[in-house]
């Protein structure tokens, strides 16, 4: 009996601090303490205890959702594949496992990606074709438009993902361009006689997220990685899945 009382304490209090909890706060520190190896108990259990109401009270725009569950996602791939690498080998099984804590549910990385991030498309149809009957938990968390630029944020444990930053809901946009800009400069292959560039398959992967063909050479064009004129080609580079993880880099301090 006794036990079970201070079970039922112990998740009222968790319960409070959720309530009045910030949670791109709560998720940059989980972030954090992930990439400085400091414990995350505390973070993890706040999020996992909260609400699906609460959540969407204080994740109550596009901006303070795409942070949180970008630093969520990106958290969570460190946490659950540092001490069990080997769960990485089946990787189609892996994103589809319920198996991150959060308002009382089980969440999978395909369900945070596609489902709330991505403002549940189906994950088949390449960002043009959305899912007809996404679950009541995905409408009422998931954001109200897609933006193209979490593809260059999301860390997925393979070598040719973005790497890690801590996002955070104030500096959102330019932390987001910062982070595309630097991706795309970095893994594109540019053949200026040929006139074609050799970049992220993951254009392929998500060509409606990018606006198609036309909105993935003004991508490129914006974050300086081909000129505007002549007309380049474009190709993707085939995508290399060696699981690395700890692949951290920080964001500028905006002036």
């Amino acid at each position: 009996m006794r036990l079970y009382s201070l079970t039922i304490l112990m998740l009222c209090i968790f319960q409070s601090i959720a309530a009045q909890s910030n949670f791109n706060t709560v998720s940059e520190q989980l972030l954090n303490a992930v990439m400085n190896n400091e414990p995350t108990q505390e973070y993890q259990d706040i999020i996992a205890n909260a609400t699906i109401e609460e959540m969407q009270s204080g994740l109550d725009s596009d901006t303070k959702k795409i942070a949180f569950w970008v630093n969520v996602y990106n958290a969570y791939i460190q946490i659950i594949l540092r001490p069990n690498p080997e769960m990485y080998e089946d990787k189609r099984g892996f994103f589809k496992i319920k198996q991150i804590p959060i308002a009382g549910m089980k969440l999978a990385f395909a369900d945070i990606e596609h489902g709330i991030i991505r403002s549940s498309q189906n994950e088949y149809f390449l960002g043009y074709i959305p899912k007809l009957f996404p679950p009541d938990y995905e409408k009422q968390l998931r954001v109200d438009k897609v933006d193209f630029r979490i593809h260059f944020a999301l860390n997925c444990g393979a070598k040719d993902c973005p790497p890690v930053a801590v996002y955070t809901d104030a500096n959102l946009d330019y932390e987001l361009d910062y982070m595309s800009k630097r991706y795309l400069q970095s893994y594109s292959e540019v053949d200026k006689s040929a006139k074609e560039v050799r970049t992220a398959q993951l254009f392929a992967w998500f060509r409606g997220d990018f606006g198609g063909s036309d909105g993935i050479r003004e991508i490129l064009v914006r974050y300086e990685v081909i000129p505007e004129s002549p007309r380049y080609r474009l190709n993707q580079k085939k995508y290399d899945w060696t699981l690395l993880l700890d692949n951290f880099v920080e964001i500028p301090v905006l002036n």
